[in-house]
């Protein structure tokens, strides 16, 4: 026989003791640093936030709008890339001027000047004229004076995070780090006097120093984290071995010199017998094997009969572990139909969702829900009504004979093709809606022998990835075939 490698519950306790001081440790350090980060994220999304919408409520939306519509011009467009190529701003200047574009948006352009240069920690202030949230691209209008007026106008891909979101409806500011850093964006919308939205204002406040600071908090949290284990964990083992593994060893070392006997007495059995100065659990382990070796000894004489009385009770348990194992198989079991019941289902789409893991599986759901199953119960009682249900089932069982079936409810029932079923699935169902329609057409049979049902099947795709999404395409194509049978033969279907 094979014998299991010794875990000794020193190192039980040893891996115990350690995994709880790091779990402490570093979940405090974790959850202070997540703590201390959030309210510093939660600050500077305010304070972005704030700015956006303070400079936003500033500014004239109708003249952007004007503006936007002369920026978005062709012969706008083509000026401005003259402008940028030849780097002469002049050219935009005296467009503006032309178009009576020029005062406003100087007043507007040293307004945002004058508000960036005021505010501490705004990184860039700027006014763009945005897409929907599917677009790739927004235009500059204005902005500081870091960027020439050419900039005007210039279409610049939207940043990767911003994709597919309305930037003038954004749930909170962004924080990302990109090509200017680590940033704190938030957009907010400017609308003309007709209450529609020309643009946004942008605000980025700069957040690399409070990042680099971040970094060095962790470090300290960490190395904090680092010295409370080491500490705790001296101090632990030096405790554990003391109260703990110190008697329990004394202890394992006395017992393994038990040898009870009928000839022997206490003595000479080696009967554990030593003093044990804690007053605690290990006292009381000490004492209850001291008084099981005595008891062992004790009933040495009595062997017989307790021999007797063991396969007397090996006898009940076999012929419980029967009686368990019966009623285990009777859980998963449909009382009425004698099918699998919902127990019996849950566990195969478990079993079977843990095979679609590992590997690729050929197997198909079919979706039963019977008709007319309500109208029978209301109008013959539910005596008939469970005639109905078996004989549906029964219809079911015959046609796919190699597949488990399932009840999950009152009149559905799901059946799993595999193997064979699968392999001619088509064929079987076909046959099986067409005996349904037979059954139903039966008019001079009893209502409740004129079994129906509609049927959905759906076969297990590449890119399923869990029972539950074939499932749904069978549940589909059940209650497509059910408004077909009610369309045709004009009755509820339930």
């Amino acid at each position: 026989m094979k014998t299991r490698k010794r875990f000794s519950i020193r190192t039980k306790m040893y891996i115990f003791v350690i995994i709880t001081i790091l779990v402490v440790a570093f979940g405090t350090a974790v959850i202070a640093f997540t703590t201390s980060t959030n309210q510093i994220d939660q600050y500077y999304k305010q304070n972005t936030s704030d700015n956006a919408r303070n400079f936003a409520s500033r500014v004239d939306g109708d003249f952007l709008k004007q503006l936007r519509k002369t920026a978005e011009s062709k012969e706008f467009q083509e000026l401005r890339k003259k402008a940028e190529a030849e780097e002469n701003e002049a050219l935009i200047e005296d467009y503006l001027m032309e178009h009576g574009l020029w005062d406003k948006y100087s007043e507007t352009r040293r307004e945002l000047v004058k508000y960036l240069d005021n505010m501490e920690g705004i990184k860039y202030l700027y006014i763009v004229a945005h897409g929907n949230k599917n677009s790739n691209r927004d235009m500059y209008l204005i902005d500081d004076l870091d960027n020439p007026i050419y900039e005007m106008g210039y279409y610049e891909d939207r940043e990767s995070d911003l994709l597919g979101i309305d930037i003038t409806n954004m749930s909170e500011p962004t924080i990302s780090n990109g090509d200017w850093g680590w940033l704190c964006s938030d957009f907010k919308p400017v609308y003309d006097s007709t209450g529609e939205c020309v643009c946004v204002v942008g605000c980025d406040i700069g957040m690399d120093d409070v990042m680099a600071e971040r970094q060095r908090l962790l470090i300290y949290f960490l190395v904090g984290a680092t010295i409370f284990t080491v500490v705790g964990l001296t101090v632990s083992v030096l405790f554990i071995n003391r109260v703990v593994v110190n008697p329990l060893n004394k202890m394992t070392n006395e017992m393994k010199k038990f040898s009870p006997s009928e000839s022997l007495d206490y003595k000479d059995s080696h009967v554990i017998n030593f003093k044990v100065e804690s007053n605690d659990e290990i006292s009381e382990i000490y004492n209850g094997i001291h008084d099981m070796q005595i008891h062992i000894i004790d009933y040495l004489k009595e062997l017989l009969t307790l021999q007797r009385d063991k396969e007397r009770a090996e006898y009940d348990i076999k012929a419980k572990e029967k009686q368990i194992g019966q009623l285990s198989k009777e859980s998963f079991k449909d009382a009425l139909t004698g099918v699998g019941n919902k127990a019996a289902y849950n566990k195969k789409l478990n079993e079977i969702n843990q095979n679609m893991k590992d590997e690729k599986i050929e197997f198909a759901i079919l979706m039963v829900d019977m008709n007319n199953l309500k109208k029978i119960n209301d109008e013959y009682g539910h005596k008939f009504g469970d005639i109905y249900i078996k004989g549906c089932c029964n219809m079911v069982c015959e046609t796919f004979k190699h597949s488990p079936i399932f009840r999950i409810g009152g009149d559905e029932f799901v059946v799993i093709l595999m193997g064979r079923d699968y392999d001619k699935r088509e064929e079987k169902l076909e046959k099986l809606k067409e005996a349904f329609i037979v059954s139903y057409k039966q008019s001079v049979a009893d209502p409740w022998r004129r079994y129906s049902a509609a049927l959905g099947m759906a076969e297990n795709t590449a890119g399923d990835n869990a029972v539950e999404a074939v499932f749904k395409r069978a549940d589909k194509e059940m209650y497509e075939d059910k408004a077909k049978f009610k369309k045709e033969f004009g009755i509820e279907t339930r």
